[in-house]
Parts: C-alpha cells; sequence; structure tokens
C-alpha cells in the first residue's frame, strides 16, 4: 500500500480516537454526578433518654434509620461501551466511504453524550423524588434503574 492511498483513513482514525476519548470522559463524567446521599430517622429521643417513634409514642427499641446512597450502575457503562463497538462495527460493515464513516462515528459520539447526560439527570432526579420521609420502617422504594444503583441501609439509630 502506498502512502497516498493511506492518507483518506486519518479522518477516520481521528474520529475513532474522539470517539473513545469521549466515552471515556463520559464515563467518568457519569461516575462523577451519578453519586448522592440521603437519610431519614423517623422518631428520636425523649428529654428523659426514651425513644419514640415517628409517632411520639414512647417504644424500647431504639427507631430503625434508613439511608439510601446513590451509585453509577455498570448498565451505563456496558451501553457506552456497547454504542463504541456498534460505530466501529457499523463503520467496518456500512460505511463505503470516508464521509459515511463519519457520519456513522458522529452518531456514536452524540449517543454516547446523550446516554451519559440522560442517565445522570434522571438517577439524580429520580433519587430526589423517592420519598424517604414517608417510610415507616417497612415498604418498597422504587430506584431509579438502570440509571443509577441505590444502595439500602437500615440501621437502629444512634443516641450518641
Amino acid at each position: 500500500m502506498q502512502e497516498a492511498d493511506a492518507l483518506p483513513v486519518r479522518p477516520v482514525v481521528a474520529r475513532i480516537r474522539r470517539l473513545i476519548v469521549l466515552a471515556m470522559f463520559a464515563a467518568l463524567g457519569y461516575s462523577a454526578f451519578t453519586v448522592a446521599s440521603k437519610g431519614y430517622c423517623p422518631g428520636g429521643v425523649n428529654a428523659d433518654g426514651t425513644f419514640i417513634d415517628a409517632a411520639g409514642n414512647v417504644t424500647e427499641l431504639s427507631p430503625s434509620c434508613i439511608n439510601l446512597t446513590l451509585q453509577p450502575s455498570v448498565f451505563i457503562y456496558i451501553g457506552i461501551f456497547a454504542i463504541v463497538i456498534g460505530a466501529l462495527t457499523f463503520v467496518l460493515r456500512r460505511a463505503s466511504d470516508v464521509p459515511a464513516a463519519l457520519r456513522y462515528l458522529n452518531r456514536g459520539a452524540l449517543t454516547v453524550v446523550v446516554v451519559a447526560v440522560a442517565s445522570v439527570a434522571i438517577s439524580q432526579i429520580w433519587f430526589a423524588m423517592i420519598p424517604i420521609t414517608d417510610w415507616n420502617g417497612a415498604g418498597t422504594f422504587f430506584y431509579p434503574f438502570p440509571f443509577g444503583s441505590v444502595d439500602l441501609t437500615i440501621t437502629p439509630m444512634q443516641t450518641q
């Protein structure tokens, strides 16, 4: 192959590099911005040191506290990886010339950014809307799956 024949692929290789770097930064941004936590303890301690529940009734057991922690979901990382591999596969199988290859790579890059930004927004908004103050020691919360992963921890209330 002559050097003149190899030059037309330079824009494609540069766009592939851009797609991979963009996917890496999108994954890092998703990791950084898909983190949150909130907690709630229904009840408390009276002035005489006895425990009270959420309704203000005296109880012998310390009230349970709930803590929710939002974390990135592995499914989004898999999705970003699949988009990159899919874009490269489309270039190999369907692109007949350099402009077509660049279009496939541009669409892949745009899709990666949209998936990362939408996942952060959906998971943060959904997490903020979880009605944690309605928790009474039982019940179910609906988490922002697959956009984010939520870790639920229930512990007895600490008095000190």
